[in-house]
């Protein structure tokens, strides 16, 4: 072999390698990542110390509805005057259940009404009209002869890409949250524009409270990291919203001196060792239920502080990225944001909660991903 046929395959691997290097620099990619610093995670210690208190937990399977990607994704979970269950999926169905039997979802899920889009947020109001927060449509309304409407989609001029989740007040004001104004999931995916607003850090979710009285939108507060679940005091005297991507739940006032059109929005919880994804009001406690849908990637607070980085994470092949991890996590604060119970499962096959509603006996979880939600008697968990 002469020294310049040699030399051929060492110059077509250098040559390869230039290029691989060049497109992990310079190849275009969505996100244009902000510089920040990521609280440092004190992991599953003190109010968060790990057990398995959620460990053999039943699945209920919603499959008998329909095929598995026009069911997967029950996200949240709202039950009825009449005690029947609710919960959406990303097929865009709404799903029902006949009421628990000794604890148990015992009847078939029945296709209740569908949204064309990607229901996320349930909530009942007081005329039993479902109100949704749908992914790809905005603000919903379902009657209760299951006649979908919307009711808002667009707050101070901008589109709203990624309505997430809601509550309502006691006045009939539904605040809810824009998770991203830059990331859409109808144009994405819910799961894809998520993961791409929370690696941008850019400040791109918003709080908003659409009144039914005169039907206008206002935008309570801007520039949050993924704005995701929503939920009033029992009072309505605040509101609540958990800021994904910074691992955090804010307060913003709606009473008293604190209640000003410039507040600046409370830290309620932070430095959480996961990302929270809803948070819910349980009636019967006056406690705050939050869903920490995965564990934090060291791995990506690790990169907070380095745009160009992240920008080269996101070059990389969907399977070399940081992604959410199996751990099933539920926590409950009191108002005053201490943390009162604490219940995880560190092996759960049930991947991605995102949701815990409290109803009477009953503890709902909802998932991201899974095709089933879990229903258990607050007595099984100690409760």
């Amino acid at each position: 072999m002469s020294v310049r046929s040699a030399f051929t395959p060492l110059r077509a691997a250098f040559g390869l390698l230039i290029l691989l290097a060049l497109y992990l620099a310079l190849w275009p990619v969505p996100v244009a990542p902000v510089a920040w610093q990521a609280p440092v995670d004190a992991g599953y210690t003190g109010d968060f110390a790990a057990n398995t208190k959620l460990a053999g937990l039943e699945t209920t399977s919603l499959l008998s509805a329909g095929a598995p990607a026009q069911v997967a994704g029950p996200e949240d979970i709202a039950v009825d005057a009449r005690g029947r269950v609710y919960t959406g999926t990303h097929g865009g169905l709404i799903l029902r259940f006949p009421p628990p039997v000794d604890g148990r979802l015992r009847g078939e899920p029945q296709i209740w009404a569908e949204t064309d889009g990607n229901p996320l947020g349930l909530d009942f109001d007081a005329a039993g009209n479902l109100i949704v927060a749908d992914a790809h449509r905005g603000l919903l309304q379902i009657d209760p002869q299951a006649q979908v409407q919307v009711l808002t989609k667009v707050a101070d001029g901008q589109p709203i890409l990624f309505a997430d989740d809601l509550d309502i007040a006691r006045d009939g004001r539904i605040f809810f949250s824009d998770a991203s104004t830059k990331f859409g999931a109808k144009e994405l995916g819910a799961e894809a524009a998520s993961l791409l607003d929370i690696l941008e850090h850019g400040g791109h979710g918003r709080l908003l409270v659409y009144n039914p009285a005169d039907r206008t939108t206002e935008v309570l507060l801007d520039g949050l990291n993924f704005a995701n679940g929503v939920a009033l005091a029992a009072d309505d005297s605040f509101v609540l919203i958990n800021e994904t991507g910074s691992y955090r739940v804010l307060r913003y006032w709606l009473k008293g001196p604190r209640a000003t059109a410039d507040q600046e929005p409370q830290i309620w919880l932070d430095n959480l060792p996961g990302f929270p994804d809803n948070i819910e009001r349980d009636r019967s406690a006056n406690l705050f239920w939050i869903a920490l849908a995965s564990p934090r990637s060291a791995a990506l607070d690790g990169l907070s502080e380095s745009p160009f980085l992240r920008k080269l994470v996101q070059r990389l092949p969907a399977f070399l990225r940081p992604k959410a991890v199996s751990y099933l996590h539920i926590v409950a604060a009191n108002p005053a944001g201490e943390i009162v119970h604490n219940l995880q499962d560190p092996n759960t096959d049930f991947h991605t909660n995102t949701s815990v509603y409290a109803d009477g006996e009953m503890l709902y979880l909802g998932s991201l991903k899974e095709t089933a939600l879990i229903a258990v008697k607050r007595e099984r968990l100690g409760l």
